[in-house]
């Protein structure tokens, strides 16, 4: 079974001022960084990813409890997905950074 994650999005987070008034919620770039931090501390040793794919499929409101689950395929990336209530927030790919040097 992938690693699953849970966290509650605050009603007061930062973010959802502005994004947008009288309407908010949780800008996705929030979402990508839930999931950076979950594979990183899954794996301490990898830190370097840039995103492959990401798809945003429903709104995440303030006071919703997400659901995140990876798991590292066997080219070394990473599927995420994101769920509300059992339903898919969000998805993507997180692929290994290549460092140039």
């Amino acid at each position: 079974m992938p690693p699953v994650t849970t966290f509650t999005v605050a009603d007061d987070h930062p973010s959802l001022q502005g994004h947008f008034p009288g309407q908010p919620i949780l800008p996705g770039v929030l979402l990508l960084d839930e999931a950076l931090r979950a594979v990183e501390t899954a794996d301490p040793a990898s830190r370097l990813w840039r995103i492959g794919r990401a798809k945003f499929l429903k709104p995440v409101r303030p006071g919703e409890t997400l659901v995140l689950q990876h798991e590292r395929l066997a080219n070394g990336t990473v599927h995420f997905t994101v769920a509300s209530h059992g339903e898919l927030v969000a998805e993507g790919l997180l692929e290994p950074a290549r460092v140039q040097g």
